[in-house]
């Protein structure tokens, strides 16, 4: 089962772009990502919806965070692309009248509310500024170059 890696490859772009002094444009951000800026396009509509990023068209536009990485949970990137479902795993439901079918999806639904709730809770926790000190302790940790992080295609 393919996992969805949306809001990781969100997180990862707003912390490149909190690295960058100018904007970024959408082709450049798809490149480093390995996807089509269409893509990108669209979650960043998501974003800029939000208040977290806003752009600008023509020669030297793009975009640029517009929020403070302090003031940004995991929680609040992650309604800001739609909410995913955190959780691939669902209950059967080929005999509903089952009562044992029943009982297990009671049993599973409480438990997967439960651990939704505790990971939304973990989310809301977490700031991108707290990300952004992990990434700079990894850099000079590993001495590490701005170079070295860039995504160059």
């Amino acid at each position: 089962m393919k996992r969805d890696s949306k809001l990781s490859g969100v997180l990862h772009v707003l912390l490149h772009m909190a690295e960058m002094n100018a904007p970024v444009t959408s082709e450049s951000l798809a490149a480093a990502m390995h996807t089509n800026p269409v893509v990108v396009r669209r979650v960043m509509a998501g974003l800029r919806q939000a208040g977290f990023v806003s752009s600008a068209k023509g020669h030297g536009g793009g975009w640029v965070l517009s929020c403070s990485l302090a003031a940004v949970t995991l929680g609040d990137i992650h309604n800001a692309v739609g909410a995913p479902a955190l959780l691939a795993m669902g209950n059967r439901t080929e005999s509903p009248g089952c009562i044992v079918e029943q009982a297990v999806n009671a049993a599973l639904d409480g438990a997967l509310q439960d651990a939704e709730a505790l990971l939304l809770k973990r989310f809301n926790s977490i700031t991108l500024a707290d990300l952004s000190g992990d990434f700079h302790r990894r850099m000079t940790g590993g001495g590490f170059t701005q170079k070295d992080i860039e995504h160059a295609s």
